[in-house]
């Protein structure tokens, strides 16, 4: 069992910058691939980024590159969403989410290969 949870989100302008951080529990962190989601009001969730257990391979959707970096840190349990560059189309309740990793440099991208869930971090940006 895993339990993930966010934090660092919050409001912010147009432009601006935001940190998400999703902490884990559990001894086996690095074995495990991770990836941030998001959710707009009335739209579906979407892949934001994903990496690989061991770090080695990150994923980023084209609608934030350049602009959003996941890493993480294996011996804090923690991984992280780096947001610069923010438009309000941004604005979404994040998720991250944890897989057990069927490889090193596998990143999943596809919700419903997650096993684990955090409860969110609400982001907004204002225009």
């Amino acid at each position: 069992q895993v339990q993930l949870v966010e934090s660092g989100g919050g409001l912010v302008q147009a432009g601006g910058s935001l940190r998400l951080s999703c902490a884990a529990s559990g001894r086996t962190f690095s074995t495990y691939a991770m990836g941030w989601f998001r959710q707009a009001p009335g739209k579906e969730r979407e892949f934001v980024a994903g990496i690989s257990g061991g770090g080695g391979r990150t994923y980023t959707a084209d609608s934030v590159k350049g602009r959003f970096t996941v890493s993480r840190d294996n011996a804090k349990n923690t991984v992280y969403l780096q947001m610069i560059s923010l438009k309000p189309e941004d604005t979404a309740v994040y998720y991250c989410a944890a897989r057990l990793g069927i490889s090193t440099l596998w990143v999943p991208v596809a919700s419903r290969e997650y096993t684990y869930w955090g409860q969110g971090t609400q982001v907004t940006v204002s225009s």
